[in-house]
């Protein structure tokens, strides 16, 4: 990891992960391949001091839970020096949803968190990554910036990480919100270091084999996130899958594919959310399932119990002891 100061205090740090925004166009297609500092000395610059770090150069569709954890805890470094200002995480669009979103979960800090990437590489004519990070960088300037959690700045929006998601491939506005006025949620628990839970998600549709979620019991997953359709329904023989799941200690978390709107227990027929409920599911009314498998790795990762969990899910804004 390059530490590499620009300046003295009060200071921005920029930590650099990859992605689009330090991407350069090759025969083999686009591939991350500049630094933070690269990075500042093609964007618009303020009067802010800026101190850069390198924590890794990868696509984020390529990021591991374990990557997303030391993005996790890189921003946790830095805001350990009390001059620091805020911070900024340049970081690829195809996944800055979840990172984003687990930072949040860890940000008990009031002093503003941003990320930021571009659609286009840095050696496209029509870049949109230098407009990104100017503004990203303006937003940890921004005196109304503190005690909102970790926020996301892209195509000219400023937007919460909690409910987030990815909108189009092509926009520079990348990314739209689930809700804009969820509260926060909180985990007061240390940063996990070395293995996670791990927790995989299935989306749901008509004659989807219910031997995914076997399969998954089977390969010792400790949560599983499914993405029904609707309000969170979906066939009757996954409801029956499901209540095996937790009878062998699964976490299941049912939450919906579709983009807006709540998601709750209406419906039943034997595969509606109110049966998946019966069965042991938890519903998640507002995340979608990107961000709700965050949550559960860490929550998995920090040992709640089912209780637990289903009161983070259920009760926006409980802080978890």
């Amino acid at each position: 990891m390059a530490d590499t100061p620009i300046g003295g205090p009060p200071t921005t740090v920029l930590i650099s992960t990859g992605g689009t925004i330090a991407a350069q166009t090759t025969d083999d297609g686009a591939v991350p391949a500049l630094g933070a500092a690269q990075l500042l000395s093609t964007t618009p610059r303020s009067d802010a001091v800026i101190r850069s770090v390198d924590l890794m150069s990868v696509d984020s569709s390529a990021m591991t839970v374990a990557d997303q954890f030391a993005v996790v805890r890189a921003i946790a470094d830095a805001l350990t020096d009390p001059t620091v200002a805020g911070v900024v995480v340049t970081h690829g669009t195809d996944t800055m949803e979840e990172t984003s979103f687990l930072a949040d979960l860890y940000a008990v800090d009031d002093r503003p968190v941003v990320f930021t990437g571009a659609q286009r590489p840095a050696d496209a004519p029509d870049s949109d990554g230098p407009a990104n990070l100017a503004a990203a960088l303006a937003t940890i300037a921004d005196p109304a910036s503190r005690g909102r959690g970790v926020l996301v700045v892209a195509g000219g929006r400023v937007l919460s990480a909690r409910g987030l998601f990815k909108v189009s491939t092509t926009d520079p506005a990348a990314f739209d919100c689930v809700s804009p006025d969820l509260p926060r949620r909180v985990l007061a628990e240390p940063i996990p270091v070395g293995r996670t839970a791990r927790v995989d998600t299935f989306a749901l549709y008509p004659g989807v084999s219910p031997g995914l979620i076997a399969a998954a019991v089977a390969q010792n997953a400790a949560g599983l996130v499914l993405a029904a359709t609707g309000s969170g329904n979906t066939h009757p023989d996954i409801t029956a899958e499901v209540a095996l799941a937790v009878q062998h200690g699964v976490t299941v978390v049912v939450t919906s594919r579709v983009p807006y709107g709540e998601v709750s227990t209406t419906y039943g027929g034997g595969g509606g959310a109110v049966d998946l409920h019966r069965a042991g599911a938890i519903v998640s009314p507002w995340l979608r399932a990107p961000q709700a498998r965050m949550a559960l790795i860490a929550l998995l990762t920090a040992g709640c119990d089912c209780a637990e969990i289903a009161g983070f899910f259920a009760q926006p804004g409980t802080r978890t002891d």
